[in-house]
């Protein structure tokens, strides 16, 4: 599969409550095909979040929202586009950012969390240098992080909670 230009197409998910930030690097081709983050259906973090947060497992996107806003729980993508090749975090090239501000500058943002190795490491690369903003880095919920056991998500996720309350 050969690497393709790839924009973000959909919205960054928040509102003027939302007191966490989660940031993934750019979306899957499902997640782009369904129009909403972490559409995998083997992807962990609905199901993570779900038992976090001692609710249902959301199943469709105004479930996945309203879970989200019931738990003041902004999400969006570290990349605004980049060159990648299919969900292979490891090929993307000629990554640009997502401007955070829009985020930062609208919500009471107690802390940003990203999810997975490169995310953590583009948003301080790309991000962090404009928006002085550190970020706490979490496992990837991929099934391609096999290694990482779901609970050890749990336990690393676990970390959310302190500022949700």
């Amino acid at each position: 599969m050969d690497s393709g230009k790839v924009e973000h197409i959909f919205e960054p998910f928040y509102n003027k409550d939302s007191r966490i930030l989660i940031l993934g690097t750019m979306p899957s081709p499902k997640s782009r095909e369904l129009g909403f983050y972490y559409g995998h259906p083997r992807n962990r973090f609905w199901m993570i979040m779900a038992d976090l947060l001692e609710g249902e497992l959301p199943e469709t996107v105004n479930q996945k929202k309203l879970l989200l806003t019931r738990n003041h729980i902004a999400l969006w993508d570290v990349l605004a586009s980049c060159e990648i090749k299919g969900a292979d975090d490891s090929s993307i090239k000629k990554p640009i950012a997502n401007d955070m501000d829009v985020i930062l500058g609208a919500a009471d943002i107690k802390e940003v969390f990203t999810t997975g190795t490169k995310a953590t490491d583009l948003y301080k690369k790309l991000c962090y240098p404009k928006c002085k903003v550190a970020s706490t880095g979490l496992p990837s919920t991929s099934p391609a992080n096999c290694a990482c056991s779901y609970d050890k998500l749990m336990i690393a996720y676990s970390k959310i909670l302190d500022f949700l309350k």
